[in-house]
């Protein structure tokens, strides 16, 4: 059986950046720079008032004090958006709003609560330094600076300054189109009263979630009846329409489960189907007409990990990010937890991290059955119990994938 270490590797070989297109500013938080920005515009492209006050020049101000105050004709009011009519000269200043272009002549701008108005005079009790309350041409960029590296990733100022120097649209590595197949009989939507032996999907929620979470675009699809002919028509309707494509139950082997019967018979090429960890060992990866299939087992719990563990690092990949796992720290077990048998599989045991005194303590989070969804509501870390191991007793030292930290590797 697949390790979880060879599952993982085997994904992340198979998967590749898809290509890249422009998006608006509006769309592109979060994606990858899929070519590196130069600025073709220097930023502010003129020098400007940092402050409402009045633009003037410092040698006129050097002798101002309290009890010799400067007073300069004011030429003219300059609105931000306007360009001054008159320079300034000895004796001379022009009122001035922040932004406005530094008129010609002036060389610095005192604030207007330093000053007192006189009619078409200003007083002034304080020396200015020169420069002062200034933005200067180019101070922000200059045209040809690089603006954003290749692979960086589009965070609000980014957008911002892109804005700034005229680009409306951005070249990105697209948001991920993810299609989420539930399947099964017994399910019912959210707001229905379940009937003898049904029950709500919660599945479909969860994992359009966590696409969300992902960055990805989830395409919810009506739920699949156990049936080999709708099964079919799902993925042949999912693969016109999205780049990855997840189905939840039906994987297994029973009379009733026909995702992996039904992709053999679309010719999907089978990557793995089943992995040594607990919960979602029936886990599976197919490639069907170039895109990722992944068959993801039902159980709330198992469907959860699975999506963590292996949809998410790939399809961070496929939109261009560099870093794909979340940190992975040593922590000091508290409580205990003991598999049924030395079963050789890695266990992902649902924990509460923190910190105490230095050592990041894990403690279970609940009961670790793989359909106790609340233990995930109130885990905020996944502990990996070893194959070998049979127990994790208070004070053992564990491996854990914080799950709500960002990637850093």
């Amino acid at each position: 059986m697949t390790t979880c270490k060879e599952a993982l590797g085997l994904i992340l070989d198979s998967v590749s950046p898809l290509p890249a297109q422009s998006v608006s500013l509006s769309e592109a938080l979060g994606l990858v720079v899929a070519e590196r920005v130069v600025s073709s515009e220097t930023i502010p492209p003129f020098s400007n008032s940092a402050m409402d006050g009045y633009a003037l020049r410092a040698d006129d101000c050097a002798g101002a004090a309290p009890d010799g105050e400067v007073v300069l004709e004011v030429l003219a009011d300059l609105p931000a958006g306007s360009v001054a009519l008159h320079a300034v000269t000895a004796g001379t200043a022009i009122r001035i709003m922040t932004g406005a272009p530094l008129p010609a002549g002036a060389d610095s701008v005192v604030p207007v609560e330093a000053t007192t108005s006189d009619g078409p005079r200003v007083r002034i009790s304080a020396p200015v330094k020169r420069g002062a309350n200034v933005r200067l041409a180019g101070e922000d960029l200059r045209a040809g600076d690089e603006v954003l590296a290749k692979g960086a990733v589009l965070s609000p100022a980014a957008l911002g300054v892109l804005a700034s120097i005229g680009l409306p649209e951005v070249p990105v590595h697209p948001r991920v189109r993810i299609a989420i197949l539930t399947t099964g009989d017994e399910l019912v939507s959210a707001g229905e009263t379940p009937g003898p032996g049904q029950i709500r999907d919660s599945n479909l929620h969860t994992m359009c979630g966590q696409a969300a979470a992902f960055g990805a675009v989830p395409l919810p699809f009506p739920r699949i009846p156990d049936t080999r002919e709708a099964v079919t028509s799902a993925l042949l309707r999912a693969l016109e329409t999205t780049d990855v494509i997840v189905t939840n139950g039906g994987i297994s082997v029973g009379d009733y489960d026909f995702i992996k019967v039904v992709l053999a018979e679309l010719g999907a090429r089978e990557v793995f189907w089943k992995v040594s960890q607990k919960p979602g060992g029936p886990l599976g990866f197919w490639f069907l007409e170039g895109k990722p299939v992944f068959g993801i087992p039902g159980n709330t719990v198992a469907a959860m990990v699975c999506m963590e563990e292996y949809v998410r690092p790939a399809v961070r990949k496929m939109m261009g990010h560099t870093r794909l796992l979340r940190p992975e720290r040593l922590g000091v077990f508290e409580g205990t937890f003991r598999k049924s048998a030395q079963d050789g599989k890695v266990h992902l045991v649902r924990v509460r991290a923190h910190t105490e005194e230095g050592k990041l303590v894990v403690a279970p989070s609940g009961p670790q059955g793989s359909g106790i969804l609340t233990s995930m509501l109130r885990a905020n870390a996944l502990a990996l119990v070893p194959a070998d191991a049979v127990a994790l007793l208070a004070g053992d030292p564990v491996s854990v994938h914080l799950v709500e930290e960002p990637e850093d590797h």
